[in-house]
């Protein structure tokens, strides 16, 4: 079984998250994405409004009704800063039969030469790239070992993002439809992210 993983800090997820994991399904030819809640993400220095538990139970929410959308949350159950090799490490011991990639945004695939311990990554996981419209990517200088294990694929231009879904809401703006209704629904009866 292939695997797509969705990292992220989810605060809150949204549907360009969503569209980003069905294209990375699709074109990648996954059997499934696993949507993985970060706990603590080593590169964000502002905490998270949300608390770990309303950001997991947003994502469960978020992937009801596609059969090929998982919430893991291996990496809340581990606590802790989330490094990716040490959340490589558990899942391909869970799960020695599944192939993993992780899905990641195009510009992030230029600094993977530059992520911790990228070279014992790519020897358990491949990468798939989601490129919007206009982004140029040029991987000839990349080491070959990082390059083969990366599959680059066309996303379409979603200009939807978390940091502006939280200032809508604390500015009592709407963001029905920026994010699936039950994460909606959610946010309103928790009062997330309100002024």
């Amino acid at each position: 079984m292939l695997v797509g993983i969705m990292g992220g800090t989810f605060d809150p997820i949204h549907t360009g998250h969503l569209i980003a994991a069905e294209r990375a399904r699709v074109e990648a030819g996954l059997d499934e994405v696993w949507l993985m809640p970060a706990n603590v993400p080593p590169h964000k220095s502002n905490a998270p409004k949300a608390s770990t538990q309303q950001r997991w139970e947003m994502v469960c929410l978020a992937a009801e009704g596609n059969p090929f959308f998982r919430p893991i949350d291996i990496e809340i159950g581990k606590g802790g800063v989330s490094y990716s090799i040490d959340t490589i490490e558990l899942l391909c011991k869970e799960y020695p039969t599944t192939e993993f990639a992780y899905i990641i945004g195009a510009d992030m695939v230029q600094y993977l030469p530059q992520w911790h311990r990228i070279d014992d990554i790519v020897r358990h996981i491949r990468f798939i790239g989601l490129a919007r419209p206009g982004y140029d990517l040029d991987m000839a200088h990349m080491p070959e070992n990082i390059r083969k294990r990366v599959t680059i694929v066309p996303m379409p231009l979603v200009e939807i993002s978390s940091t502006a879904i939280r200032a809508e809401r604390g500015q009592e703006r709407s963001v029905r439809y920026l994010v699936p209704e039950a994460v909606n629904g959610y946010m309103e009866v928790n009062r997330l992210y309100e002024a």
